[in-house]
């Protein structure tokens, strides 16, 4: 098995977590930048630290960053921060595991940014696994039960709009960070990874605090007194972030979001045992079209359907 996969694996589960503990956050305590806010500033300081002591022991350096990276990694940088906050946002329109499954139309955007931008394409049964998993997004384009009017709707609504609009901008995000990474032309991928999320992490701390400071007065003292879930919420975004920037680092990033989908899995096992969430026949439809488009993507990756 290829490293990127049991990667992005981790990284999913990793992820899955920490929306749980936004979700939390969000429903009870924080703003939606401020649940947001909270898997920055816990992760930047922990990120730059594991970096430094990396660097040091293993003696390697970075000695210079091109103009390219820095165009990647902060325009990456800002859309992540938007994604994240539709995300939450979306959480108070449909339940959790569906509100997951709306940010995977990144999916296609990704690859389409990847060819357009970094000049990488899909194989023809990569396009399949993203195309099956795309028809499992679309199912659940639906409104809340109970909501009336026409077919169209079930396509445009503010849950489909926060989902799409997720998708787009964390397409921006994966694409930047595979470019940034590459740019370092570091042969350690650890090392390209780590340091291109400490330099993203500590930007996006930045902006988020002073976004926070001149919109939302006393948020950002509200996520600081919240530290024991906010800390856990930066913990597992620190884990998370390293291990996508690292499956970026080695592979495609379309092929790194579409496996990415497991996560689908995990917040469905989540939304039943953690939150107690019913589940319609119309998801759990769409999550099984998602579920075998992740197993096209492990055959196709692996050349098994050469």
């Amino acid at each position: 098995m290829e490293l990127w996969i049991p990667i992005s694996i981790a990284a999913a589960f990793s992820q899955n977590l920490r929306f749980m503990l936004q979700k939390h956050l969000k429903a009870t305590q924080l703003s939606t930048a401020g649940a947001t806010f909270a898997r920055f500033i816990y992760s930047a300081p922990l990120v730059a630290i594991l970096i430094f002591v990396y660097m040091n022991v293993t003696g390697q350096a970075v000695t210079a960053l091109p103009l390219r990276f820095w165009a990647f990694a902060l325009s990456g940088g800002l859309a992540q921060i938007l994604a994240t906050m539709c995300v939450v946002a979306l959480f108070a329109e449909r339940n959790f595991a569906v509100g997951i499954t709306f940010k995977k139309t990144e999916v296609v955007q990704t690859a389409l940014l990847g060819l357009i931008v970094l000049g990488e394409g899909v194989s023809f049964w990569g396009l399949m696994a993203i195309a099956v998993g795309f028809i499992g997004v679309v199912l659940l384009s639906d409104p809340p039960k109970g909501a009336t009017g026409r077919w169209y709707k079930r396509m445009f609504n503010r849950a489909a709009g926060l989902g799409l609009l997720s998708g787009i901008l964390f397409a921006v995000s994966a694409t930047g960070y595979r470019g940034a990474t590459l740019s370092l032309g570091l042969d350690d991928f650890i090392l390209r990874a780590g340091f291109t999320l400490a330099i993203v992490a500590t930007f996006q701390t930045l902006v988020m605090a002073v976004w926070l400071r001149l919109r939302e007065q006393g948020e950002i003292s509200r996520v600081l007194r919240h530290w024991r879930v906010a800390g856990l919420v930066g913990l597992t975004s620190m884990i998370g972030s390293f291990c996508w920037f690292a499956a970026f680092s080695l592979q495609n990033a379309a092929y790194v979001k579409a496996l990415g989908q497991i996560e689908l899995l995990f917040s469905f096992i989540a939304g039943v045992f953690v939150f107690h969430e019913k589940t319609s026949r119309r998801e759990l439809l769409a999550m099984g079209f998602i579920t075998v488009s992740i197993l096209l993507l492990i055959l196709a990756t692996s050349d098994l359907l050469a």
